[in-house]
């Protein structure tokens, strides 16, 4: 049998509400891995997952009985419940996926191996602060062009890898509702790093990072059940993540892999989720694209704390929300510190606005 990269350093975290059927198409490429499945809703549901996995499953209760008074900072009825997984598990990679997700096929009619491909993403250099416009020099067939700066070559480590989607894209609520039927069928065969001081709408379908590097900033916010917003967890993680890569000098990948996105979500329920994150957006970015985070910030854990005081100080302007969500925020990180105590400062990277 080939080896299988990254065996017993990478968890797949799924969040979910229904039997896991989805994962017999993923076999091949997920069975060797180990699984975390975050049951989202009713603690009391069975949920089945097909035979011959490796897996744990956590639900509602589980939750309340690892973090205790601290299980207030997981979203409840939303899938930024995923976010839990990330914090139990004890390896260095992690991949989420979506359960209404599956195998895409390239161009020439043969299976994507996502996960491949994240790995193969993820291992390699990202380079955001010059753009290299044949995109990534590291893949076979491309190298740097000419006029790119020898001195930033090395690249940087790249903590976040971002697939996308064919079929049903990864669209708000508007767009949804005058696009109804259109469908992603382009395959762009492209990755490229998101160069420093860009934000992006992360989406947590199809997505892996190094747990070591970033992962305590992975926090999916408080969305869903009694909260004002959802359908912005995983893009609030993206922004909080972004932010903190430039800061201590890390890259973002994004591009392949891609997936099969199969099922559109209802644009009505969706906009009831998002109506509040249309206007607040508006001021969000602008707070994302001025953030500074001092020099004293040299771990992902204190960045992500500095990171709650202005939230609390600068957004909570707008809604009383965000001053719970900096609050959240704070919990989230005591709480992934008092699980993982031993890379409580793991992410020991070279803070690049130092040098």
């Amino acid at each position: 049998m080939a080896t299988v990269p990254l065996k017993d350093e990478l968890d797949i975290v799924i969040p979910t509400i229904r039997n896991l059927d989805f994962l017999e198409m993923w076999r091949p490429f997920f069975q060797q891995y180990h699984l975390i499945i975050v049951q989202d809703g009713d603690p009391s549901k069975i949920i089945n997952v097909p035979d011959g996995f490796d897996y744990e499953l956590y639900n509602r209760n589980d939750i309340n009985k690892i973090l205790g008074p601290r299980a207030s900072c997981i979203s409840f009825k939303d899938s930024a419940c995923r976010c839990f997984g990330y914090m139990v598990s004890k390896k260095k990679y992690i991949f989420t996926i979506d359960d209404d997700c599956f195998v895409a096929k390239d161009p020439s009619g043969k299976d994507i191996n996502a996960l491949e491909q994240h790995i193969k993403n993820l291992l390699c250099p990202a380079t955001p602060y010059f753009f290299n416009t044949l995109y990534d020099p590291f893949r076979d067939g491309a190298d740097f062009v000419r006029g790119y700066p020898f001195s930033l070559r090395e690249g940087v480590p790249t903590a976040v890898s971002h697939g996308l989607w064919l079929n049903i894209p990864d669209y708000d609520a508007p767009t949804q509702l005058v696009k109804p039927l259109e469908r992603n069928t382009r395959y762009v065969d492209m990755v490229l790093t998101i160069p420093k001081g860009t934000l992006f709408p992360m989406c947590g379908m199809n997505l892996a990072f190094d747990r070591d590097l970033i992962g305590p900033a992975m926090y999916f916010g408080l969305m869903g059940d009694g909260q004002p917003i959802g359908r912005y967890d995983d893009m609030w993680a993206g922004w909080c993540c972004k932010v903190i890569c430039d800061h201590l000098g890390l890259g973002i990948k994004t591009g392949l892999p891609y997936i099969y996105h199969s099922k559109a979500s209802n644009p009505f329920v969706n906009l009831k989720k998002e109506y509040n994150g249309i206007f607040w957006q508006e001021e969000i970015i602008p707070f994302f694209q001025q953030l500074n985070l001092s020099k004293e910030s040299t771990t992902v854990q204190k960045c992500y704390v500095e990171m709650a005081k202005q939230v609390n100080d600068k957004l909570g302007k707008i809604d009383p929300y965000f001053v719970k969500l900096a609050d959240a925020m704070v919990t989230w990180i005591e709480a992934w510190d008092e699980l993982n105590p031993a890379t409580k400062d793991s992410a020991k990277v070279t803070n690049a606005a130092s040098k």
